[in-house]
C-alpha cells in the first residue's frame, strides 16, 4: 500500500479509478500516482489531509490527521478507516480539518476537529474516529436519510433525500434562525424548505446550494399540505363575502427560538440572525440614533450591513427608542414612490440595499415596513404566477393606506417580532426574490386581492403572501360590517401532467443561493455583506448552472452550456480572469471550443477539466502556483514575491498522460485528479459520447441566442411571412427549443454519468430512446413543414438586418466553408443539422456495441438503440429528400390552383405532368393532370386552348381510395382502376412501367395514409398493399340522401361496411352496422325533431338502409313503439306505449301492425278510460269481433265497426244483467234484443238508449220461472261465440318466429336450415349482447353455447330422446336470444297485457284457458317443424326395455322418472312445464274470480269444521274406527317413540298426508298438481298399512271419508281454483287412468265440503 513517486505512465496498478495527486502548474510538475488495491470511486482533499472512497465502500484517510491520538501528525500513506467497516460508504466529503462519510442507508459519519461543532458530536473538540450524526427534528424520532455532504471549514451541510438541507457547526454560513454557535445538532435550513435542492457545496466561511427553480418544483414534488413540525395547515383560504382570502402565513414554532412578543408600547427588539438582504440589508437592525456607537464594534459594523466576522459571542440586541409603531400615510406614499422609481432603486440595491432612509424618529417603524412591503412583494413576485386586476390602483391605494393605524393595526399589533417571523418566513417561501424590482413593487399595488374566483393557472388557486391574511382582513371585515366564513383546508397545486423526459432527465432550470459571510464577494451578490439567511444569486438565474464549487473564499459555477461562472477572492487569479475580487459571477476566460464539464476549488485555486480537441479530457488550472521544491515549507510571502498567479486557467501539459480523467478535486494547495484506462475503447467511447452532447447542445444553444431568438424578434416578420408560415416558424422555434433542452439534459446527465458511474446501464438514452426518437420526429416534420411552405426563401429578405449579406454567422454555425451559398439554404442546412447528430448517436452507440459480449443483455440492448437511430436517419433523409421535391414542384407550378393545394404536411410523391396518366375516353381538348400527395389524389381537367389550363380539379382523400389494375387485354391499354366513395374512374398509363409505377406509388401512399407516417412503409421498392377493409372518415358532396353527411367508420372497396358513425348536418346521427355502403344490421339513429325541440331515438335492426327486423322508436312526443319493423315502417307484431300515466291519453297497444297502422288482432288498453279491448283492427280501427271489459265490470262482446260497437253483440254487467241484441255505437243499444235479468225474467222487443243512462223499450217481459221451471237453464247466455277465436289471435307473433327459422309460412320449409337459421341468430346475438357493456351472466352464456350445438333431430324418437328434446325446450325457452325463446317471452308480455289489470275480469277464462290451449298446438307444431320424428299429439314412444304394448298412464308428468311401458305424446307434457309457470299468475287470478262464490262457502266450511279435535271429525266424517290412528309419532325430541291419540289431540292423525297435500299451490301444471295428490294417496295408504300391519286394498267407500279429512285438514284456501285449473289443462290421456280416478275424488271431496251440514 505504500505509495510510491511513480509518474503516470507507470502501467501499474488497475484500469479504473487511478488517483494521480499534485500541487501547482509548473512545465515540469509531475502527478504522484497513490497506489491502492481497489479502484478509487470519489476523492475529497481538505486543507492538509484527503478522504479517498474505494470500490467496495471502504474509506481511506491520508495526508496530517492529527486528530488520531495514536499516528504520527503526518500520515502519508493512506490509512482504512476501520470504523466504518460493515458500512457501505456512497459518498465522502472534507472540510479544512473535518470529514464525513454517506453510507448507502443514508447515515452519515463525521471525524476530525470538532472545535466549532462541526462534526455535529457535543463535548468533543475532536473526533478520532468516524462516528455516526442523527439528522432529525427535535423531539422527532425518525432521521432523514442523506444523499451528500458537504464540508467547510467550521460547519458541514448535508443534503436529504427529501432534498432539504440540514446544518450544524458555527458561524452565519450555517443559515439557521439562531444567534447561538456552535449548533451541535443538525438543524434543517427552514430559508430553502419546500424547495428542491440538487447540490451544496462549502467553502471556508460560506455555503453554495443549486436548487430548482419552482416552476417545475410545484409538479414534481408531492405537495405538502401539512408543516412536518406541528402538523398545521401550511395554506389557509378565508372566503369573504365577495372574494377570498389565500394565506400560506403558517409560521411553524419549532424552527426557532420562541421568544416572548412583547407589547405594544415595549421597545422594538431585533435579532442580529435576521435575514440580510440587499432590497431591505440591514434597516430593521439599525439602530435609532444613526450614529454607531463606536465602543461597540459589533453594532458598528451590523450599521454597515455585515455582521461582525466572529461568531462565538453573540451581541446583544440594540435598544430602539419608542416611537409610534406605525408609518404614517405620507411616508408609506413616498416609500412606494422611490420604489417604482427604477434609477433610484437600482443606485440603492448597488450600495448594498435601501437602508439609506432619513434617519428620523420614524427609522425603526420604516424597518418595519420596509419588511413587511419586502416580503409582499417578494412572495407576490414570482409565486403569483396570474393574478387579477381586482381593484384599480387608486382604489387600491385608497384600500391599502386608508389612516395609520387603520391598516397596520391589525397586521403589527405592535410586535415587530411577529413582523420578522413573517418577513423570515417570506424570504424563505419567495422565489429567488432577494431584490425589490420596480415592477414587483407596482405589482404589489395591483395584486393586493383576489376576487372570489379561482384561478385557470398553474395552481387552482394562487396562494397569497401571508402578509395578506393580516393586512386585508380587519379592514374588510370593517366595510363589510359582517364576521367572516373562515373555510380551513389542503391547497393543493394543481400541476399537469409532466412530460416524461422532465422526470427523467436532470433538470437545467436552476437557481444558485448563497449565504455566509461575504467580505471576499463570495456571495455573489454584488456586495461584501454577510447573509445570515440563504439568497437567490439572481444573476445566475437562467444561465442553467448544474454544478457549484466552493473554494476557501471563491465560488464556481458549471452551466450546462460548459462555461465557469466565479466570483469572490481573485488574488491569486483563481477566478479565471483578471476582476478583483468579483462580487458578481463572471465568466472565466477560456479558449473557444473549451467546453468545462467538471469543477473543483481549493484554498487559492480552481482545477476545470473540459473537452479539448480530441476526445480525451484536458485539465486547466487557476490561482498560486506552488513550488515543487517547496512543498511544506515556503511562505506564502515568498510564494507571492515568486510572482505565482494566473492571469487565466493554465492548461497541464502533464494531463494528456494520465489517460481518461473523470473528475477532478481540489482542496487546501492540492490538486486531485481520478482516471481510466481505456479499456477496450469503453471508456474512449463513453467520453466521446458525452463530449458530442456537449459540444451538440452548444452549438444548439448559438442556434438559438444567435439566430432563432433575432429572427422571431424582428418586427416585419409576420408581414413578410403571413400568418401561416410565421405559425409554423413559431412552433419550429418551439421544437428546436424542446429539442435543445433534451439534449442540454443528456448531455448533463451523461456528464454526471462520467464522473460517478461510468456504466452503461446509467446511459438514459438506452431506456428513453423513445423520448428521443419522438422528440426528433417532431421536430424534423416542423423543419419539413417550414421549409415546404416556403418559409427558408421567406425569410431571406428580413434576415438582412441580421445577418447581412455575407452570412458568416450562418457559415460559422454551421463550420461550412461553401463560398457563395445563399442565405436560404445556409438556413436550411443550420435547421437540418440535428439529422447529423442523430447519426452521430447511432455511429457511438455502434462503437459501444463492440466493447461488450454478442451474448451479453447490454449488448442487445445498444444493437436495438442503435438500429432505431439509424432507421430513423434514414427515415428522416427520405423525408427531407421528399420535402425538397414538394417544395421545388410548388415553386415550378405557380398559381390559383396550387396555392389552394399547398398545406404545411402536404408532400408530393408523384405527378402526371409528362402525361403519363390520363382518364379513359377523355375528350381531344381536355387536359387532364394527376397530382398524388401523401394524403390526397388531386385530379386537375381543364381544356387545352384556354390560357389558364385547369378550370376545375378534384381532392380524392387517399384514406378513402382504392385503386387495381385493369386486366391487361389484346387492346394493349394500361388502365388502373381507381375508386372512391362517390366516384369510379379509369385511367390509361401511358406505358406498362407507368401503369407498375403510378400502381405502386398509390398503394403506397393509401398504405402510409392509413398507418400514419411513424410506420413507414420502408424504401421505395418495397411492395405495400393497404388492406381493401379499412377505418376512414369521409364526408359525402354528391347530392342524394348522403349530401354533406360525414361518415366515420369501416369500409370496404369504397363503401361504408362494417360498424361506423354517419352524421348529417342537421343533426340526424346513425351510429351502428353497414353492409356495401347502406345501414344493415344493429344500429341506433337519432332523428331530431324541430317542432317539439326533442329527437326521435330508434334502436333495433336495418336491412339496406332501413329500419327492418325488431327494434325499439323512442318517438319525440314520448310514444315509444316496441316490436317489428319492414322496409322502415312498423308491421308485424309491436307495442306502442303512448304518454306516461299523468299525461292526457296514457295507452298501451300490443299486436299486429301492417304499413305502419294497427291491422290484424290487437289489445288495446285505455288506462284513461278504464277499458280495454281485445278485437281484430283495420287502419288504425277497431273493425271486426272484439271483447271490451271496463273497470267497472261491465263486459261486451261482439262486433265493430269504424271504431264503434255496431252490430250484433253481447253486454253483460256485474250483477249479471245481459243484454243480447243490435248496437249502434259505444254502450249504445239500437234494434232487437233481449235483455235477461240476473233472476231470469227477460224482455224480449227493441231497445235504443245508452246502456246505463235510461233504456227506451218497447217489448214484451217474461217471468219464465212460472211456467218453464225445467227450459230456464238453456236460457244462460254463452259467452264467447262472438270474440275472435283463440288460433286466430297473435299469428303475427308466429308468423315471425316461422321467418326466424327460414320458413315463408307455418310448416313450409326445410327444417335443416331452420336450425341453421337458430345458430346463426344465437351466434350474432350472442356476439350483439358480448359488445354490449351489460355482460351475460356466466350460466346464461353457458346455456347460449350449449344451445348452439345443434341436437341429433333425424331418426326415430325414443325414450333417451324425447328426454334431451324436451331439455333442450326447456333451455330454450329460457333465452330470449332463441326464437322459441323469444316466442314464449312474447307470448307471455302479451298474455299478461291482455288478462292483468282490468283484463282480470272472470267472464274471461274461458277465453283464457283456450288461448293457452291454442299457445301449446302452435308451438308444438313448431317443435315438430325442427324435431320431425316426433310423433303427433296422442302417439306413443314405445320403451324398448319393457313389453312392447304401452299402457296409457302419467304421460303428462315430464317430472316423473318412474320406467313407464310407454309415454304418450302430448304438446301439454312437452310445453306446459314451461309456458303455465309463466302465465300462471292471471290465469290463476281469473279462476279465483270465477271460482269465488263458491270457494266462499268451501272455505267457510272447512273453517268451521276444523275446530273439531281429529277423533271427533273422523267420527262425524264417517270414517271406519279400523282406520283410526291409536297412536301417532312423538314430538321430535324423542323420535321413534309414539304417543297414543287422546280426545282432544288436533291436527295429527294423517299430518304427512296433510303436508303433501298442502303443496298443490306450490306447483303450477296440472301434471305436478296430480303428483300431489297421487303421493297424498300414497301417504294415506302407508299410514294405515302400518295401523293394521298387513296389505290392503282400498274401496272408495273406506277411502273417500278419509281422503275428505285429509282435504278438510290441509286448509287450501282455493281449493275450487285448482280443482277448476286441473280440469280444464290436464292432458286428456290421462282423465281415464289412475291420476284421472284420484282427481275425481279431490272433485268430489270439494263438492262434498261445500254442501256439507253440521248437525
Amino acid at each position: 500500500m505504500e505509495p510510491q513517486g511513480k509518474s503516470s505512465e507507470d502501467d501499474d496498478g488497475g484500469e479504473r479509478g487511478l488517483l494521480h495527486s499534485w500541487r501547482g502548474y509548473s512545465c515540469s510538475l509531475v502527478p504522484e500516482r497513490l497506489l491502492l488495491q481497489r479502484p478509487v470511486l470519489q476523492v475529497a482533499l481538505g486543507a492538509q489531509h484527503g478522504v479517498l472512497l474505494v470500490e467496495g465502500g471502504q474509506v481511506y484517510s491520508f495526508g496530517e490527521l492529527p486528530w488520531k491520538q495514536a499516528q504520527v501528525a503526518q500520515a502519508t500513506k493512506p490509512t482504512l478507516e476501520n470504523a466504518l467497516s460493515g458500512q457501505r460508504v456512497v459518498s465522502v466529503a472534507a472540510g479544512s480539518f473535518h470529514s464525513g462519510a454517506v453510507t448507502e442507508d443514508g447515515s452519515v459519519h463525521m471525524w476530525g476537529d470538532n472545535g466549532a461543532g462541526q462534526c455535529g458530536l457535543s463535548g468533543l473538540s475532536c473526533v478520532p474516529n468516524p462516528t455516526p450524526v442523527a439528522l432529525s427534528d427535535p423531539g422527532g424520532t425518525q432521521t432523514a436519510p442523506v444523499l451528500e455532504l458537504a464540508c467547510g471549514e467550521k460547519h458541514s451541510l448535508a443534503l436529504s433525500v427529501q432534498r432539504e438541507v440540514w446544518a450544524w457547526g458555527s458561524g452565519c454560513q450555517l443559515g439557521l434562525n439562531t444567534d447561538v454557535f456552535p449548533v451541535w445538532k443538525p438543524q434543517r435550513v427552514e430559508q430553502l424548505a419546500g424547495r428542491f435542492v440538487l447540490q451544496v457545496a462549502c467553502g471556508a466561511s460560506h455555503s453554495l446550494a443549486l436548487v430548482r427553480c419552482p416552476g417545475l418544483e410545484g409538479l414534481q414534488r408531492p405537495p405538502v399540505d401539512k408543516c412536518n413540525q406541528c402538523n398545521q395547515l401550511l395554506y389557509t383560504m378565508t372566503d369573504k363575502e365577495d372574494h377570498v382570502i389565500i394565506s400560506d402565513s403558517h409560521y411553524c414554532p419549532l424552527g426557532v427560538e420562541a421568544k416572548e412578543e412583547p407589547a405594544p408600547t415595549q421597545t422594538l427588539k431585533t435579532s442580529p440572525s435576521e435575514p440580510v438582504l440587499p432590497s431591505h440589508s440591514s434597516s430593521s437592525s439599525t439602530p435609532a440614533d444613526p450614529t454607531p456607537d463606536p465602543q461597540d464594534p459589533q453594532k458598528a459594523n451590523l450599521t454597515n450591513g455585515a455582521p461582525p466576522p466572529s461568531d462565538s459571542d453573540p451581541p446583544a440586541p440594540p435598544k430602539a427608542v419608542k416611537s409610534s409603531p406605525y408609518p404614517d400615510e405620507q411616508e408609506v406614499k413616498e416609500y412606494l414612490r422611490k420604489l417604482s422609481d427604477t434609477s433610484q432603486a437600482e443606485t440603492k440595491m448597488a450600495a448594498g440595499g435601501l437602508h439609506t432612509m432619513q434617519p428620523s424618529s420614524s427609522g425603526r417603524s420604516s424597518s418595519a415596513l420596509n419588511s413587511l412591503v419586502a416580503s409582499c412583494a417578494s412572495a407576490v413576485g414570482e409565486r403569483v404566477a396570474s393574478t387579477y386586476e381586482a381593484l384599480s390602483l387608486k382604489r387600491m391605494m385608497n384600500f391599502y393606506l386608508p389612516s395609520r393605524l387603520e391598516v397596520l393595526g391589525g397586521a403589527a399589533d405592535g410586535s415587530a417580532e411577529r413582523v420578522r417571523r413573517e418577513e423570515s418566513v417570506q424570504t424563505k417561501k419567495s422565489s429567488s426574490t432577494g431584490d425589490i424590482h420596480e415592477e414587483e413593487a407596482e405589482g404589489l399595488r395591483r395584486r393586493l386581492s383576489l376576487p372570489g374566483l379561482l384561478s385557470q393557472g398553474r395552481y387552482a388557486v394562487h396562494l397569497l403572501s401571508s402578509s395578506y391574511g393580516p393586512l386585508l382582513s380587519p379592514r374588510l371585515l370593517r366595510k363589510m360590517g359582517r364576521g367572516p366564513k373562515t373555510r380551513t383546508f389542503a391547497l393543493t397545486p394543481m400541476g399537469g401532467g409532466v412530460p416524461e423526459d422532465q422526470e427523467v432527465f436532470p433538470t437545467l432550470q436552476t437557481e444558485v443561493w448563497s449565504w455566509g459571510h461575504g467580505e471576499h464577494g463570495e456571495l455573489g451578490h454584488g456586495d461584501n455583506l454577510a447573509r445570515l439567511q440563504p439568497l437567490c444569486i439572481k444573476s445566475l438565474n437562467k444561465k442553467e448552472v448544474i454544478r457549484v464549487a466552493a473554494g476557501a473564499h471563491h465560488s464556481i459555477a458549471l452551466t450546462a452550456q460548459s462555461q465557469v461562472y466565479s466570483w469572490g477572492s481573485n488574488i491569486c487569479g483563481q477566478l479565471g480572469h483578471m476582476e478583483t475580487p468579483s462580487t458578481v459571477p463572471r465568466l472565466a476566460k477560456l479558449s473557444e471550443g473549451i467546453r468545462v464539464w467538471d469543477a473543483s476549488a481549493g484554498e487559492q485555486h480552481t482545477l476545470l477539466l473540459a473537452d479539448g480537441d480530441c476526445i480525451q479530457p484536458i485539465i486547466y488550472y487557476s490561482g498560486r502556483q506552488v513550488k515543487e521544491d517547496e512543498e511544506g515549507g515556503a511562505t506564502e510571502e515568498e510564494e507571492e514575491r515568486a510572482g505565482g498567479c494566473t492571469q487565466q486557467p493554465v492548461l497541464l501539459p502533464f494531463c494528456m498522460n494520465l489517460g481518461y480523467v473523470s473528475s477532478v478535486a481540489a482542496g487546501g494547495r492540492k490538486c486531485a485528479a481520478l482516471s481510466d484506462r481505456n479499456v477496450m475503447g469503453f471508456i474512449a467511447s463513453l467520453h466521446e459520447l458525452a463530449s458530442a452532447e456537449r459540444k451538440f447542445y452548444c452549438k444548439l444553444s448559438d442556434v438559438k441566442s444567435e439566430v432563432i431568438r433575432p429572427l422571431l424578434e424582428l418586427e416585419a416578420l409576420s408581414s413578410a411571412l403571413g400568418p401561416v408560415v410565421t405559425e409554423l416558424l413559431q412552433t419550429l422555434a418551439g421544437r428546436f427549443g424542446v429539442l435543445a433542452r433534451l439534449t442540454g439534459q443528456h448531455a448533463a446527465s451523461l456528464t454526471a454519468s462520467l464522473r460517478r458511474g461510468r456504466d452503461v446501464k446509467t446511459l438514459l438514452i438506452l431506456d428513453h430512446a423513445s423520448i428521443f426518437l419522438d422528440l426528433y420526429n417532431d421536430y424534423f416534420s416542423a423543419v419539413g413543414n417550414f421549409f415546404v411552405m416556403g418559409g427558408f426563401h421567406a425569410l431571406t429578405k428580413p434576415s438582412l438586418d441580421i445577418f447581412g449579406k455575407t452570412p458568416e454567422l450562418l457559415q460559422r454555425l454551421l463550420e461550412s466553408g461553401e463560398e457563395n451559398a445563399s442565405t436560404s439554404d445556409l438556413l436550411t442546412a443550420l435547421f437540418y443539422l440535428p439529422l447529423q447528430h442523430l447519426h452521430e448517436y447511432s455511429r457511438l452507440l455502434l462503437k459501444l456495441t463492440t466493447c461488450f459480449e454478442v451474448s451479453s443483455g447490454d449488448y442487445q440492448k445498444l444493437q436495438d438503440t442503435c438500429s432505431k437511430f439509424e432507421a430513423l436517419t434514414l427515415q428522416l433523409k427520405r423525408k427531407r429528400k421528399e420535402a425538397e421535391y414538394t417544395f421545388h414542384f410548388w415553386k415550378s407550378f405557380p398559381g390559383k390552383m396550387t396555392d389552394s393545394l399547398r398545406k404545411p404536411h402536404r408532400r408530393l410523391i408523384y405527378e402526371s405532368s409528362n402525361k403519363s396518366l390520363t382518364v379513359q375516353n377523355a375528350g381531344r381538348f381536355s387536359v387532364n393532370w394527376f397530382i398524388l400527395f401523401n394524403d390526397s389524389l388531386v385530379h386537375a381537367q381543364g381544356v387545352a386552348p384556354c390560357k389558364n389550363f385547369f378550370s376545375t380539379h378534384h381532392i380524392f382523400a387517399l384514406a378513402t381510395l382504392w385503386v387495381e389494375p385493369t386486366p391487361e387485354d389484346d387492346s394493349g391499354l394500361h388502365g388502373l382502376k381507381v375508386v372512391t366513395p362517390e366516384e369510379t374512374l379509369t385511367l390509361m398509363a401511358s406505358s406498362s412501367a407507368e401503369k407498375t409505377k403510378w400502381l405502386r406509388a398509390i398503394n403506397q401512399a393509401v398504405d402510409q395514409a392509413l398507418n400514419g407516417a411513424a410506420q413507414d412503409a420502408g424504401s421505395p421498392g418495397s411492395k405495400a398493399e393497404p388492406p381493401i377493409s379499412r377505418t376512414a372518415s369521409y364526408t359525402f358532396y354528391k347530392d342524394g340522401r348522403l349530401k354533406d353527411a360525414t361518415y366515420e367508420g369501416r369500409w370496404l372497396a369504397g363503401k361504408p361496411h362494417g360498424r361506423g358513425i354517419l352524421k348529417w348536418p342537421d343533426g340526424r346521427i346513425y351510429t351502428g352496422s353497414f353492409k356495401n355502403g347502406l345501414e344493415d344490421g344493429f344500429g341506433e339513429f337519432i332523428w331530431p325533431n324541430k317542432a317539439l325541440n326533442k329527437d326521435d331515438f330508434y334502436q333495433g335492426y336495418w336491412k339496406e338502409g332501413k329500419m327492418h327486423g325488431l327494434g325499439t322508436y323512442r318517438y319525440a312526443s314520448g310514444e315509444v313503439y316496441d316490436g317489428s319493423f319492414q322496409d322502415g315502417v312498423r308491421q308485424g307484431h309491436g307495442m306502442l306505449r303512448s304518454g306516461k300515466h299523468n299525461t292526457s291519453s296514457p295507452s298501451v297497444f300490443i299486436g299486429q301492425w301492417l304499413q305502419d297502422k294497427k291491422t290484424g288482432y290487437g289489445v288495446f288498453d285505455d288506462i284513461t278510460k278504464g277499458e280495454k279491448y281485445m278485437g281484430m283492427w283495420q287502419e288504425h280501427q277497431r273493425q271486426g269481433m272484439g271483447v271490451v271489459v271496463t273497470q267497472f265490470g261491465l263486459y261486451y262482446e261482439g262486433a265493430f265497426k269504424d271504431n264503434k260497437m255496431m252490430g250484433t253483440g253481447i253486454l253483460l254487467s256485474e250483477d249479471d244483467t245481459t243484454y243480447e241484441g243490435e248496437f249502434s255505437d259505444e254502450w249504445t243499444l239500437s234494434g232487437k234484443g233481449v235483455l235477461t235479468m240476473p233472476n231470469g225474467d227477460y224482455l224480449e222487443g227493441s231497445f235504443s238508449g245508452e246502456w246505463g243512462s235510461g233504456l227506451k223499450v218497447t217489448g214484451s217481459y217474461f217471468k219464465p220461472n212460472l211456467f218453464e221451471a225445467e227450459k230456464d237453464k238453456n236460457r244462460a247466455v254463452k259467452l264467447g261465440r262472438l270474440s275472435v277465436r283463440a288460433e286466430e289471435k297473435w299469428q303475427a307473433v308466429f308468423e315471425e318466429c316461422w321467418s326466424q327459422l327460414g320458413c315463408e309460412a307455418a310448416g313450409h320449409g326445410e327444417h335443416w336450415k331452420a336450425w341453421e337459421n337458430i345458430a346463426v341468430a344465437l351466434t350474432a346475438n350472442r356476439q350483439q349482447i358480448h359488445d354490449s357493456p351489460d355482460t351475460l351472466s356466466r350460466s346464461h352464456s353457458k346455456t347460449l353455447e350449449s344451445l348452439e350445438v345443434i341436437p341429433q333431430h333425424d331418426g326415430p324418437i325414443t325414450m333417451e330422446r324425447y328426454h334431451s328434446i324436451r331439455l333442450y325446450l326447456i333451455k330454450a325457452c329460457d333465452t330470449p336470444l332463441h326464437p322459441l325463446g323469444r316466442l314464449v317471452e312474447t307470448l307471455v308480455a302479451v298474455y299478461r297485457m291482455t288478462y292483468v289489470g282490468v283484463g282480470a275480469n272472470r267472464r274471461l277464462l274461458p277465453q283464457a284457458v283456450n288461448e293457452i290451449k291454442s299457445y301449446l298446438c302452435r308451438i308444438f307444431q313448431i317443435v315438430r317443424f325442427l324435431f320431425p320424428d316426433l310423433p303427433e299429439e296422442g302417439g306413443l314412444i314405445p320403451e324398448p326395455t319393457e313389453g312392447p304394448e304401452g299402457s296409457k298412464q302419467d304421460a303428462a308428468d315430464a317430472r316423473a322418472e318412474s320406467p313407464k311401458p310407454g309415454r304418450v305424446v302430448s304438446s301439454s307434457a312437452l310445453l306446459l312445464p314451461v309456458l303455465l309457470p309463466r302465465l300462471y299468475p292471471p290465469l290463476f287470478t281469473l279462476y279465483a274470480l270465477e271460482k269465488e262464490k263458491e270457494d266462499d262457502m268451501y272455505w267457510e266450511c272447512v273453517l268451521r269444521l276444523n275446530k273439531q279435535p281429529d277423533l271427533a271429525l273422523l267420527a262425524f266424517l264417517g270414517v271406519q274406527q279400523k282406520f283410526w290412528p291409536v297412536s301417532i309419532p312423538n314430538a321430535p325430541p324423542t323420535p321413534g317413540e309414539r304417543q297414543p291419540v287422546i280426545p282432544t289431540t288436533k291436527d295429527a292423525c294423517f299430518a304427512s298426508a296433510v303436508e303433501t297435500l298442502q303443496q298443490i299451490s306450490t306447483t303450477f301444471t296440472p301434471s305436478d298438481k296430480l303428483q300431489v295428490i297421487q303421493l297424498t294417496f300414497e301417504e294415506i295408504t302407508q299410514e294405515v298399512q302400518l295401523l293394521l300391519k298387513q296389505d290392503f286394498l282400498w274401496s272408495m267407500d273406506d277411502l273417500f271419508p278419509v281422503f275428505l279429512y285429509v282435504v278438510l285438514r290441509a286448509r287450501i284456501r282455493n281449493l275450487g281454483s285448482e280443482v277448476s285449473l286441473i280440469e280444464d289443462l290436464m292432458d286428456p290421456c290421462v282423465q281415464h287412468g289412475e291420476h284421472g280416478i284420484m282427481f275425481t275424488t279431490l272433485k268430489a271431496c270439494y263438492y262434498q265440503i261445500q254442501h256439507e251440514k253440521i248437525s
